[in-house]
């Protein structure tokens, strides 16, 4: 699986190398693992002599897409999102520009030789087991020049960020990424009786990793607005100075009041039930920040106790209009995003109930809606104003009653 790989990002290498622009356009997503793949990738990219536009994307709507697209003769590169839409952007870029895909979601293969596909899922890699889309671009500096391999540290801050472990600990790429910060000091593996802990030991970052990535999630989401994902960038690369801390600090307490006043109103009857779907929208309420949060606020309740445990939860936030970087963007839609409660996750796992990845592509596609990244135990996509309610009959229909038995 790894030589595969590896000989399959030598390959875009070369082809980057060959290409007479030295000018990149980046669009990377807006959380810690795709904050830490542009900081990956602007670092390695900038030491090999390219310049770097960055645009931070939630998700690269279609309108986003046909704008990138009229491009010609560019370098074009997509971190952390467009694995499950690359035979979209090959028919789209209909071999006018050099496109390279670093994402670690559920993908679908090209043969366009314009676009490389570079993730790790078409190489028999689990994108929420054991490659993080930091790792992945990682491995692409690496390969790119060994110089890079300094930002291991990064790799591992993303695949923290996205909290994908096996038995507490980082797995199969994401844990070569960990050792090799280790072995250069960057990084230290504590071991604990469930899992292990890690701790950067360095100029710029010392502390749990868990706290960095946490901190690139409140800039590029509660932040996207206000220019949080540039802020995450350069902490990445040079550590918190004191506007980024005040930064973070405002979008910190921002959010918790945020989440406190939902909480209130979800335990007050605000949770609608169908099927096993446990579903709400925070509908205005939100304003201001990311569509990333709704995630991450649907992260955060799912261990409390007014949740379901055996239900799946979906909560709705309004997409704005306007994209940092890009303007006016015309795509009126709604994003879904869900999460599942412990138990849920543990049967998803065991394979006894249908993951994310199945069940939201499927029931989005059927009511019009827009897919692109989707894990088994965390997925969001959108879909037209006022087809909420048929995007839950839709999930509830492919929801089995009960989770198959056990051999």
């Amino acid at each position: 699986m790894t030589e595969m790989l590896d000989k399959a990002m030598a390959r875009a290498v070369e082809a980057l190398r060959r290409h007479p622009s030295r000018a990149v356009k980046l669009f990377h997503h807006n959380d810690a693992d795709g904050l830490s793949s542009a900081a990956i990738l602007s670092c390695a990219l900038d030491r090999t002599g390219f310049s770097v536009a960055r645009v931070g994307l939630e998700k690269p709507y279609p309108p986003v897409l046909a704008r990138i697209f009229q491009e010609r003769g560019a370098v074009l590169i997509f971190a952390d999102f467009a694995g499950r839409i690359a035979p979209r952007l090959a028919a789209l870029n209909a071999g006018r520009n050099l496109v390279l895909i670093l994402d670690h979601h559920p993908a679908l293969p090209v043969t366009d030789p314009g676009v490389h596909h570079l993730n790790p899922e078409l190489f028999g890699f689990r994108g929420d087991r054991d490659v993080s889309a930091s790792t992945t671009c990682f491995r692409f500096a690496d390969i790119l020049d060994p110089v890079n391999h300094d930002l291991a540290y990064l790799a591992v801050t993303g695949a923290v960020g996205d909290g994908f472990y096996v038995n507490g600990r980082l797995a199969g790429l994401n844990r070569r990424a960990a050792v090799a910060a280790a072995e250069q000091g960057q990084l230290v593996i504590r071991p604990r009786i469930d899992g292990e802990d890690y701790d950067l030991q360095m100029a710029a970052h010392r502390g749990p990793v868990k706290d960095l990535a946490a901190d690139l999630d409140v800039l590029g989401g509660m932040g996207f607005f206000q220019g949080g994902p540039e802020a995450g960038i350069r902490v990445c690369l040079e550590g918190f100075d004191a506007d980024a801390r005040r930064l973070r600090t405002h979008l910190a307490d921002w959010r918790k009041a945020l989440y406190r006043a939902e909480i209130e109103r979800l335990q007050a009857g605000g949770l609608a039930a169908t099927g096993r779907v446990q579903w709400f929208s925070v509908a205005g309420r939100f304003e201001g920040v990311g569509v990333k949060i709704i995630g991450d606020f649907c992260r955060f309740i799912r261990h409390r106790d007014f949740v379901d445990p055996c239900g799946y939860i979906a909560g709705f936030q309004p997409v704005p209009d306007h994209v940092p970087g890009l303007g006016p963007i015309g795509h009126d839609a709604v994003k879904v995003s869900m999460r599942v409660p412990p138990l849920l996750e543990g049967w998803i796992r065991a394979g006894r109930m249908p993951g994310l990845d199945r069940l939201l592509p499927e029931a989005t596609e059927a009511v019009g809606g827009f897919v692109d990244a989707c894990h088994s135990l965390a997925a969001a996509t959108t879909v037209p104003p006022g087809r909420e309610s048929r995007l839950i009959e839709a999930l509830a229909r492919l929801i089995p009653d009960q989770p198959e038995r056990t051999a």
